[in-house]
């Protein structure tokens, strides 16, 4: 079905500045109505078009500040009235919904809590048949991408067609350096299934950290992704919710002016000419590559053989051990990172080892 998907470009979306990146700013959470206006006086000065805001907010413990509620929305139309941004908010429900269009929100997100649950999204897609209004969807919080297209065909099956996707990780039981996983080739891969879907960043929840947002949202950037969601506070070490990942407006509007945008393609015959040199020889390593992965297959699958004739079970734990060590001590040396070496062997280990249980069932 996602094939089929219709998906209306940015310049549909009836947002007088898409010039990429189109920003999404605000607070994570609607605390007062003198802290929601105080920071989209500044959002706006920054020059961003869209304010965003918290109404109800999914926490992970309860007793956690868990939103406003509804007369946040209020507080979002006087935002509207004096500055003349578009609002947006996360909705979670039908009621949330219900309630948000009554206010005038602009445009709607589903968080990745609701996106991993497919009976929520389709009760709020029942919600907004008929609407016309652009619906942006955080990725699961786990990596499960199918989850993710799930939901954008749940929506565009009700008649959306203004959709676009929001990347902000996903979560892991590792300490990493950043709040949430990136795991940049899942939305790459999603750009790939569905190329027509813009992508914006979640810098904020991907880092959890504000002196990480601008290293995430360069790289986004250079993804080619369309537009950035980032919260900002009028006063983020004073936050109800998340202070240590906001920023403030004035330096919201610093991170923007420091961006590196490039361009997707080149207007250069000799560049492309040079590109596509070089991807040729891409191609031939990787033709190379799975020459040799499998030349190593073949070893496996005969020691597989070898394994059944004397009765030795398929997996011996102190070889893999091995195995690992010695690649990860050869990647380091070789400028890898230890995330790649560690992911790279245990997909080829896996590989020979369901290679070798074929063998041991035939």
């Amino acid at each position: 079905m996602s094939k089929n998907l219709k998906i209306a470009e940015l310049s549909a979306w009836s947002i007088e500045n898409i010039d990429r990146p189109l920003i999404i700013g605000g607070p994570c959470s609607a605390e007062t109505e003198e802290q929601v206006l105080e920071t989209a006086r500044g959002i706006k000065a920054a020059g961003i078009p869209i304010f965003r805001a918290g109404i109800w907010k999914p926490r992970t413990r309860p007793n956690s500040f868990e939103g406003i509620g509804a007369q946040g929305l209020i507080w979002l139309q006087k935002v509207k009235a004096e500055t003349g941004m578009l609002t947006a908010t996360e909705v979670a429900n039908a009621k949330h919904v219900e309630l948000a269009l009554g206010a005038g929100v602009d445009i709607l997100w589903i968080g990745a809590r609701t996106t991993v649950n497919p009976f929520a999204v389709q009760e709020i897609a029942d919600a907004l048949r008929g609407k016309d209004i652009p619906v942006l969807v955080k990725n699961p919080i786990n990596p499960d991408l199918e989850l993710w297209i799930g939901a954008i065909e749940r929506l565009s099956a009700v008649g959306i067609t203004k959709l676009a996707a929001i990347h902000r990780g996903f979560s892991t039981y590792q300490k990493l350096k950043y709040r949430n996983d990136p795991q940049w080739q899942i939305p790459i891969e999603m750009k790939r299934r569905l190329p027509n879907l813009p992508m914006f960043c979640d810098p904020s929840h991907i880092t959890g950290d504000r002196a990480f947002l601008d290293e995430v949202t360069q790289k986004s950037m250079d993804l080619n992704y369309e537009g950035l969601i980032i919260e900002s506070h009028c006063k983020p070490e004073e936050a109800w919710s998340d202070a240590k990942q906001q920023l403030t407006p004035k330096s919201l509007e610093e991170l923007l002016a420091n961006l590196v945008l490039r361009d997707p393609e080149a207007d250069n015959e000799v560049i492309n000419n040079t590109l596509g040199e070089l991807r040729h020889l891409i191609d031939d390593f990787d033709q190379k590559l799975l020459e040799l992965l499998e030349n190593r297959m073949q070893v496996a699958k005969t020691i597989g053989h070898y394994k059944k004739e004397n009765n030795i079970t398929v997996l011996q734990n102190k070889r893999w051990g091995q195995i690992l060590e010695k690649s990860l001590e050869n990647g380091k040396k070789k400028g890898f990172s230890e995330q790649f070496i560690n992911n790279l062997f245990k997909a080829i280990h896996q590989e020979s080892i369901n290679q070798q249980e074929d063998i041991m069932n035939s």
